[in-house]
């Protein structure tokens, strides 16, 4: 390896960084372009991308960052977001997302646990990590882009002016983490889903043909690149060479200008965005052309019947498809758009290259239609462990197979269904949350003697947190005053929007909570646990 604030490049191994491939062949075409309300655009071509990549990797580099060392980044979508990922990749290092919407204590735990050595960051959350710093002591460096670093930080453009901007190479990518994602557990700890190496690229292949991607796309991250659902479709189109709109934080109508101004036609979304979209005044709807949209990619959380017409209402007949997947597993089913209006409720058929096995609470396995089993996949797209929790990565594994604890059945057709949720997940606008980090959080309060979490029905976010509390006797602790505890200790989407307080939480003789007696009331008009 060559010295790296030289010229020269930085080679461990002979395979082409797939970035570098793209910015020879497609130089001046629009790789990104950040178009902003108040009339900003800022526009990255792949010849810049992969210049911009190349400095901050040698940043990296110089910073201490080596093949499998963490890089812990936090920001709204922005073009160094997606930098980021690029230069950690092209070092062999692992891209950390931080999502920004946590409290101070949440992240400092993700900063601590990831092991990150350094913090990259959108100067807004400057304050943030002055807090957090000293509960990271692994993070020697925090680089701040777009505005002024904060104390003991950098800022980053003096750091990129020293740097080359030619082409950085180090290990092929299967020989070291890719990214590591943050998803909590049951255990009530976020957990860092760790991705290592590139998958099968025959299967990713299979899965572009059959949504039917094409070089000349134009794709929008419907939500935040935290998430691995916008994110990783992001890398799949940049891949592609693919035109990227980065909108910096979701807004329905300026995201309706942005479709029309750049006529996008691919998208990954939740459900929560797409409502918030359809519940525009009809006269904005009608004031922006959507007749782009081709891929349409729903997921993060199930799509209601209701709001999968509404869409088409409103957008081309054929760009719906729906995907069942999560950050562990990749994509597991597609429902193509010829299926969205016959298969109501349905999550689709086994997407290319994946295997679904379904097995009953005995551990056999289920092959009759309509008969519900915990759905186990196998496939190239599942993860490779947690960080610092391999155990719990074998505790879901049986024989190669893996699951995230959904219970599913399949029709006569072979098309799949998710009928309820093994582990108590509650999916809030396409945001998982987990019931035992907000058990613990209102536990602590002194009045609090007992609580059970789970979700219950939404007609806006799908799913919304609801608590179940038992008080200390004589206590006048009423719900305002346990939300207001709440929100000191918890991000806002994880604070409970309705609590009732009851005498006993139901449980088994060996204590377990039984949830499904307190949540199945809210439940009983419903076909599905799943909105």
């Amino acid at each position: 390896m060559t010295d790296a604030t030289g010229g020269e490049p930085i080679m461990t191994e002979t395979a082409a960084d797939p970035l570098t491939l793209l910015a020879d062949n497609l130089q001046d075409k629009p790789a990104l372009i950040d178009d902003r309300p108040d009339g900003t655009v800022l526009q990255w071509s792949f010849a810049e991308l992969e210049a911009n990549a190349n400095r901050l990797a040698r940043v990296f580099l110089n910073h201490g960052i080596e093949p499998g060392d963490r890089v812990l980044w936090c920001g709204h979508n922005s073009l160094w977001a997606v930098a980021c990922g690029h230069a950690a990749r092209k070092i062999g290092a692992v891209s950390v997302p931080l999502n920004y919407r946590l409290t101070p204590e949440e992240a400092a735990y993700v900063a601590d646990n990831s092991d990150a050595k350094v913090g990259f960051i959108d100067a807004e959350y400057v304050e943030l990590f002055e807090t957090i710093r000293a509960e990271a002591p692994r993070m020697a460096h925090v680089l701040v882009f777009d505005g002024e670093p904060g104390r003991d930080m950098q800022a980053l453009q003096p750091l990129l002016d020293a740097e080359a901007s030619s082409a950085v190479q180090a290990a092929p990518a299967g020989a070291q983490a890719g990214t590591m994602i943050y998803t909590s557990g049951t255990t009530g700890k976020p957990k860092g889903a760790v991705r290592t190496g590139i998958g099968d690229p025959q299967q990713t292949l299979g899965l572009l043909e059959m949504i039917g991607y094409a070089a000349d796309d134009v794709y929008i991250p419907t939500g935040p690149l935290y998430h691995s659902g916008p994110s990783g479709f992001l890398a799949i189109s940049t891949n592609l060479g693919n035109t990227s709109i980065i909108q910096r934080s979701f807004d329905p109508e300026d995201w309706l200008r942005l479709v029309d101004k750049y006529k996008v036609t691919a998208t990954f979304s939740a459900p929560t965005p797409i409502r918030r979209i359809i519940q525009l005044d009809e006269s904005i709807l009608k004031r922006y052309d959507r007749s782009s949209m081709r891929i349409m990619i729903a997921n993060a959380a199930p799509w209601s019947y209701a709001l999968k017409m509404s869409y088409l209402d409103w957008f081309p007949e054929n760009s719906l498809f729906e995907v069942y997947g999560s950050t562990e597993l990749g994509v597991n089913t597609v429902l193509r758009p010829e299926y969205q209006r016959e298969k109501k409720g349905s999550c689709g058929q086994p997407a290319p290259g994946v295997e679904i096995q379904l097995f009953d609470e005995e551990g056999n396995t289920v092959d009759e239609p309509h008969k519900p089993g915990e759905l186990f996949v196998r496939s190239a797209s599942v993860f490779s462990t947690y960080h610092k929790a391999h155990d719990k990565f074998m505790e879901d594994r049986r024989d190669g197979w893996q699951t995230v604890g959904d219970i599913a059945y399949f029709d006569e057709d072979g098309f799949y269904y998710i009928c309820d949720r093994k582990k108590d997940m509650i999916i809030s606008g396409g945001v998982n949350i987990y019931p035992a980090e907000i058990e613990d959080a209102l536990e602590h309060h002194a009045d609090v003697m007992d609580v059970a979490v789970f979700g219950i029905p939404d007609e806006e976010w799908g799913e919304k947190v609801h608590a179940s509390v038992v008080k200390r006797p004589g206590s006048s602790l009423d719900a305002a005053a346990l939300t207001a505890f709440a929100r000191e200790h918890l991000a806002g989407y994880k604070v409970p929007r309705s609590i009732e307080f009851i005498d006993e939480i139901p449980k088994t003789g060996t204590g377990k909570i039984l949830k499904r007696v307190l949540r199945d009331p809210f439940w009983k008009d419903h076909q599905s646990k799943v909105v």
